[in-house]
C-alpha cells in the first residue's frame, strides 16, 4: 500500500469509547490488520451517517485516513464505514455470548497483529449464535476458543502428550493443563479421551469450522471446562466482565424464581 492512500479493510466493532461530545474511539477487529484503535470523528452527531453503521456484530467495510499504514500509530482516523452484510443482531443469551467473544479478542489479541483465519472464524460463528440452539451454540463457541488459542500460540498439539511428544492413546484419558499442556488425566480433572483429542486436532488442521464444531459437540462438557481453565490462566484476573454479568443475571433469575 502506498503511503498516504486510504486503507480499505473488512472489520467488526469490538468496543467503543466516548472521545468527546461528538466523537468515538473504536476498537476494530480487521481481517487485514488485526485489532486497531480508530477515531470516528463526529460519529455521535444526529446527522452522522456513521451512527447507524458502527454497531457490534455487523461486518463493515471501513476506510482509514492518511497515514493509516503507519504501524507505530496508536490511533488511526476513520474516513468512512459501510455495512457489508452479516447475520441479524443476536439477542438474549446469544448477545451475552457475542460480547464474550469480543472481550476475548480485546484481552488476548495484540494490536496490529493480523489473524485472517480467526477473523473468518468470528464471521462464521456469529450467525450460529443468533440462530442455533443452546447445544449448537456451545459447540460453536468451543470451536472459536480453540481457533483463537491456536492462532495466538497458546494451544498445544492435541494429539500428543506435550512433555514427551508421544502420540495420545485412543483408550486413555487426558487433561489439558495450562502449564503442562496435554497430560494423562488425574481422577479429579476434566478428561478428554485420546480418540476425541485426535479428532479435534484433525479438524483444526483441516480448517473446517463445521467439522471442528461437530467434534466439539461430541466432547462437551469436558472441553468447556478444560478451555475455561486454560483461557482464565492466560487472561489472568479479574474474571471476564461478560462472564461476571452472566453469572449475576443467573443469580437474579434464580432469586426471582418461585421456590418449590
Amino acid at each position: 500500500m502506498k503511503r498516504g492512500l486510504a486503507a480499505h479493510l473488512s472489520a467488526y466493532v469490538l468496543h467503543q469509547y466516548d472521545w468527546s461530545e461528538t466523537s468515538l474511539i473504536l476498537d476494530l477487529f480487521t481481517r487485514e490488520r488485526g485489532r486497531l484503535a480508530v477515531a470516528a470523528k463526529g460519529a455521535k452527531r444526529p446527522y452522522s451517517q456513521l451512527r447507524g453503521v458502527l454497531l457490534p456484530f455487523q461486518r463493515l467495510s471501513v476506510s482509514l485516513g492518511r497515514g493509516s499504514d503507519d504501524a507505530h500509530a496508536e490511533v488511526h482516523t476513520l474516513r468512512s464505514a459501510e455495512w457489508a452484510g452479516g447475520a441479524p443482531m443476536p439477542s438474549g443469551g446469544a448477545l451475552f455470548t457475542g460480547f464474550y467473544l469480543n472481550e476475548l479478542l480485546l484481552r488476548l489479541l495484540a494490536r496490529q497483529d493480523p489473524h485472517a483465519a480467526l477473523f473468518d472464524a468470528y464471521a462464521q460463528v456469529l450467525p450460529v449464535l443468533a440462530t442455533a440452539d443452546e447445544a449448537q451454540s456451545q459447540a460453536a463457541l468451543r470451536a472459536f476458543e480453540l481457533i483463537l488459542l491456536r492462532e495466538i500460540g497458546l494451544l498445544p498439539e492435541l494429539n500428543c502428550v506435550t512433555q514427551t511428544l508421544q502420540a495420545v492413546r485412543a483408550d486413555s484419558s487426558y487433561a489439558l493443563r495450562p502449564e503442562a499442556g496435554i497430560a494423562p488425566a488425574l481422577a479429579d480433572e476434566a478428561a478428554l479421551s485420546g480418540v476425541r483429542l485426535v479428532a479435534l486436532q484433525a479438524a483444526l488442521d483441516h480448517g473446517s469450522l463445521d467439522a471442528l464444531r461437530a467434534e466439539c459437540a461430541a466432547s462437551l462438557p469436558a472441553l468447556r471446562s478444560a478451555l475455561r481453565t486454560l483461557l482464565q490462566y492466560h487472561l489472568g484476573s479479574p474474571m471476564l466482565r461478560t462472564r461476571q454479568v452472566m453469572a449475576d443475571v443467573r443469580k437474579l433469575l434464580d432469586a426471582r424464581a418461585p421456590h418449590r
